[in-house]
């Protein structure tokens, strides 16, 4: 599929052909004085729903506070990443080399977030992260441009063990894809389970995206563990939730899991997911002023309902406009702006969070249980927490 390019002003007008810009980015730039931002999420394919949500929360709260970006007004810059890691970089070198862009926003698939991290650590353009959560771009690729608006796959695992040992569950199995986002989640649940005195009696998994679970399924009954833990997600996820309640482990076996095990799955689910419990920094149900507002609003704005991904979209916009206010608009000015964003205090639907030295969100983890087809919040599982941004070495 041809990689799609689309400039937009703010006003959502069309800037002249491609060709034209093409022959004169350096005039356009030096006429608009805009900030010229680079929007790298999926628009085709599997996570299409998410790189729509999260530019329309980014896009939000911008326009919620005037429409621009330090008193600039701003040129927008559009890449379908595809979800395809080999035109990762790709594609981010287009934004920087050939568009100029001063920020990249960007992207869902942890695979295509390398190639922009390459990109962005080569280059040293700003590097706004609103989903993937693959641990080295805040551990041991860390860097001064780059900061993340989402999670690391560990996180919302890192909450889930202690949460189980003190509800009695101490022994489990684990199972997972057998992929880097497995993987991660995997260490999150490892390290927080083994701490509070739990023992995990086996680790099962499967290659990626493979659903075929009965085998492991049959395993774990026989294992008859205390609890189950895991981390899927998508469509994936909503079988193995069905497979696990036709196994007869339903009732028998508590199945816990990282948040993203119910996201967006409960209809493809069905009764096969009440019960369940997850751990995730936001849920639609979260009673707040501030994610009810910002429900409303999303939802006539956009005629959609915002899930946790517009929410890191919306954190995105918020982020950068506190850096851009700080320093009036001046994007060359790294160390303040640098400086702004990692002192940034986000007011968000999901509760205000602030920015690890690592540029990773420190966060609340929220306890969440299926009721009724909502993941309804019942409980903190965790305070504030950080990743633990092992090898991390700011230059």
């Amino acid at each position: 599929m041809t990689t799609r390019r689309v400039i937009l002003t703010r006003s959502a007008a069309l800037v002249g052909a491609a060709s034209t810009s093409l022959l004169l980015p350096q005039i356009v730039r030096a006429q608009s004085n805009k900030v010229r931002v680079g929007l790298m999420l999926p628009y085709t394919g599997t996570f299409a729903s998410l790189g729509v949500n999260i530019e329309a929360g980014f896009r939000m709260a911008i326009e919620e506070a005037g429409g621009k970006l330090g008193g600039r007004d701003i040129e927008w810059f559009k890449v379908d990443d595809e979800s395809d890691p080999p035109k990762g970089v790709e594609n981010a070198n287009r934004l920087v080399q050939r568009d100029k862009v001063d920020v990249i926003l960007g992207t869902v698939h942890s695979g295509v977030q390398m190639g922009i991290h390459r990109v962005a650590r080569e280059s040293g353009v700003l590097s706004i992260i609103p989903n993937a959560g693959v641990h080295v771009a805040t551990r041991a690729q860390c860097a001064p441009n780059v900061f993340r608006t989402s999670f690391t796959n560990s996180q919302p695992t890192l909450a889930l063990g202690e949460t189980m040992v003190k509800r009695g569950h101490k022994k489990a199995v684990w199972i997972t894809w057998k992929y880097a986002a497995g993987d991660e989640a995997f260490e999150g649940f490892r390290d927080s389970y083994t701490k509070a005195g739990g023992t995990i009696v086996k680790e099962l998994g499967l290659p990626f995206p493979n659903v075929e679970f009965q085998a492991l399924l049959t395993e774990i009954a026989s294992l008859k563990p205390d609890a189950v833990a895991c981390f899927f997600a998508g469509a994936g996820a909503a079988k193995f939730i069905r497979d696990y309640a036709a196994a007869g482990l339903k009732g028998k076996i508590p199945l816990y899991g990282s948040g993203f095990l119910t996201e967006g799955v409960l209809d493809a689910a069905g009764p096969a997911a009440e019960g369940i419990l997850t751990t995730l920094h936001y849920s639609d149900s979260l009673d707040t002023k501030r994610n009810q507002d910002f429900r409303r609003a999303f939802a006539v704005k956009n005629k959609l309902q915002p899930d946790v991904y517009a929410v890191q979209g919306y954190d995105s916009g918020l982020l950068l406009l506190q850096g851009m206010n700080a320093v009036k608009g001046d994007i060359a000015n790294k160390k303040a702006l640098y400086a702004a964003l990692e002192g940034a205090v986000i007011d968000s639907p999901r509760g205000k969070w602030t920015m690890s030295k690592a540029h990773n969100p420190v966060q609340d983890m929220y306890l969440r249980e299926v009721k009724d087809k909502e993941n309804k919040v019942i409980g903190i599982a965790a305070k504030a927490l950080a990743d633990p941004a092992t090898g991390c070495r700011m230059a």
